[in-house]
């Protein structure tokens, strides 16, 4: 078989990761289209994921502008690499997956969350053969919407798949009993993101300052923008592939961004998401703050204090791995899912049982 799949942020290429390997060991060709953003190729190079690059979508004014001016270019290439790959099914999201399976007439699965905004719903759905959410998503996408129990990063989070990286501490230069936090400040560049506005500079440098004093704070600025060399902060500078090695260990992460939240609150790791001007329901969050793994907060003096009060707690780490253990583990290994629908190209009719009880019509879940 002939798989495409569409990975166009770092988030992406976790999705799909396990998935692809498994394919490619079972003999399938993948090929991954992807475009020059973040650290989406370092990923892919990391991970000896086979790609090709169709463009580019920087993190600034003028690059978002330069992407519109070279969009039609991108569809372009979009189109070319789909016609010559020739695949059996098509793996993706919003536009750009629902172009390549329409070109080549292929069976389309979208893979979607509970992103803000209704564009990459609007556009892709009527293309779609099937579409695979969460169950909390909010959103009904019609009779081809079909949701598991679990979330988007349970394809690389989930007890079954991810295993920690034991020598993480040793790379990030700390002591085997040394607390840390992982600060993520979000560049706010994406389509979704248009108007919202995270942490101030002076909140970012104040939760620096404050934080600094019980723990070693790493930050990882996706923007670029902080100068650390007046703060008792450290850049976080490990490969991009070690950040959830690096989360796992950590006492705490606070971020406002919320992709990372999760993550760190699938893996036990105390999560809290300054929500800033975000008003956006996440389904997602909200399940992972009943399962007491993760708390958002939309002022900054509040979720300054609890952040404080959880590194003064010395239970704090066993009991989130504890709800997380109570949790996580039940939840549905997306990777297996993956692997399965593309061997059915796309078809739920020819899952194998156990990928056919993971899985249920949306209107099922309401």
């Amino acid at each position: 078989m002939r798989i495409l799949v569409f990975a166009n942020t770092p988030a992406h290429v976790h999705l799909y990761r396990h998935a692809v390997d498994r394919l490619e060991r079972a003999g399938h060709n993948v090929l991954v289209l992807t475009r020059e953003y973040a650290c989406t190729t370092d990923l892919l190079d990391f991970f000896g994921m086979p790609y090709r690059v169709y463009g580019g979508h920087g993190t600034d004014a003028y690059s978002r502008l330069r992407f519109a001016r070279e969009l039609g270019g991108q569809l372009g290439t979009i189109v070319r690499e789909s016609l010559r790959f020739r695949p059996d099914v098509v793996f993706g999201r919003g536009p750009y997956a629902a172009l390549a399976g329409t070109v080549t007439q292929t069976p389309t699965v979208l893979v979607l969350d509970d992103e803000p905004g209704d564009f990459n719903y609007t556009v892709s759905r009527p293309f779609a053969d099937c579409i695979l959410s969460p169950a909390v998503t909010r959103r009904d996408l019609g009779d081809d919407h079909y949701t598991f129990e679990g979330f988007k990063e349970c394809a690389y989070l989930h007890p079954d798949v991810f295993e920690p990286d034991a020598r993480i501490r040793e790379y990030l230069g700390v002591a085997d009993d040394e607390p840390y936090v992982l600060l993520r400040f979000n560049a706010l560049d994406a389509l979704h993101d248009t108007d919202l506005e995270g942490f101030t500079p002076e909140q970012r440098r104040d939760l620096i300052d404050r934080l600094s004093e019980d723990a070693t704070v790493f930050v990882s600025d996706e923007g670029g923008r902080m100068e650390l060399r007046d703060t008792p902060a450290r850049p976080y500078d490990l490969h991009p592939a070690l950040i959830h090695d690096a989360m796992a260990e950590a006492s705490l992460l606070v971020a406002d961004t919320g992709t990372m939240a999760t993550e760190a609150a699938l893996l036990g790791t105390p999560a809290f998401r300054y929500q800033g001007t975000d008003e956006h329901e996440y389904g997602e969050f909200e399940e992972l703050e009943r399962a007491g793994l993760a708390e958002q907060f939309d002022s900054y003096g509040p979720l300054c204090e609890r952040s404080l009060e959880i590194l003064a707690d010395d239970e704090a780490d066993a009991s989130w791995q504890r709800r997380r253990q109570a949790y996580v583990g039940e939840l549905v290994n997306l990777t297996d899912l993956l692997v399965d629908v593309a061997t059915a190209r796309g078809s739920l009719e020819g899952l194998s049982p156990p990928a056919k009880r993971a899985i249920r019509p949306r209107s099922q879940s309401l």
